[in-house]
């Protein structure tokens, strides 16, 4: 599989591999590839060093359908947080959840104008009607990670040994599973495997998920689309980032490992880990680990 690298922010959409190496305080290495079966990708990601943000979009809607839709989706959340940066006054989208912090509040409501902005683009070109897109996007602040999302793009943590999926899937499997629903349900809910229940331009209004985690220093983060989810276990998954050490690399081998498998849907994987620090900073960076620690805790 060839695969184009770049430096700096970076979106990718299309029928090629792209991959990319960035340099912030998160190391980072992302591949999205077509698949084996699918004629063009409807996977976009950013990525924006400078703000330690890394987004992902699974578009639906077939064709160029799905490639808009999770296009406008990524540059959405990007363009909503860089100009909140620039202007803390700019207003949030919906109303800020309590208890979280104002990064995450602002991703949410990036998250939200982009439902708005699909949403309008579907009902104002007829090519475009019932397009829609899945979202995660992660923002790296200090030792804390926000995180928002929509559909059933995923979130995961490897910490030491264990995997753990950060988000849950909007979709009628999930559902099934989380309310362990009867025998029959589960019959009937075989056909509707694919269908989310919860997804970007649908209305113009989407509920947002939100979450945050305290990330180590010895931390993964996989931000992925449901074409490696559905493609490789949790085990595999697992076993793969914790023997590979370098972020592009495990991102190649991920995106690899789906299209062996059978690559059935595009495949997008961002894997990100935090930057070695050292004297002074390495420091302060255990002091806000500390610190952080201690928060959850109370």
């Amino acid at each position: 599989m060839e695969c184009s690298a770049t430096r700096g922010s970076l979106s990718a959409n299309g029928e090629l591999v792209t991959r990319l190496t960035l340099e912030s305080a998160m190391v980072c290495g992302a591949c999205s590839h077509t698949g084996r079966v699918r004629e063009n990708n409807e996977d976009s990601f950013r990525a924006e060093p400078e703000l330690n943000l890394f987004v992902l979009s699974d578009g639906m809607g077939g064709m160029a359908s799905g490639e808009v839709a999770s296009r406008l989706t990524v540059d959405a959340v990007v363009t909503h947080c860089r100009e909140a940066d620039v202007n803390p006054s700019v207003p949030y989208i919906g109303k800020p959840f309590d208890g979280v912090t104002p990064i995450t509040n602002r991703l949410a409501s990036g998250v939200r104008l982009a439902s708005r902005i699909v949403n309008r683009a579907a009902r104002k070109h007829e090519a475009h009607r019932g397009m829609g897109a899945t979202v995660v996007a992660v923002r790296c602040v200090d030792e804390r990670v926000s995180i928002a999302h929509v559909g059933d793009s995923r979130v995961y943590l490897l910490r030491d040994d264990r995997l753990e999926q950060v988000t849950q899937d909007h979709s009628f499997t999930a559902e099934h599973v989380r309310h362990r629903r009867s025998a029959k349900h589960d019959a009937e809910v075989r056909g509707l495997q694919s269908l989310l229940t919860r997804a970007i331009g649908v209305e113009e209004a989407v509920e947002v998920d939100v979450n945050e985690e305290v990330v180590l220093g010895t931390d993964t983060l996989l931000l992925c689309s449901d074409g490696l989810t559905r493609e490789l276990s949790d085990f595999e998954i697992a076993t793969l980032l914790k023997e590979t050490e370098d972020v592009q690399e495990a991102a190649d081998r991920l995106v690899r490992l789906a299209n062996e498998k059978g690559g059935g849907d595009n495949i997008t994987a961002i894997v990100l880990r935090q930057r070695p620090l050292t004297g002074l900073f390495s420091g302060i960076r255990r002091l806000g680990r500390w610190f952080w620690g201690r928060r959850a805790q109370t």
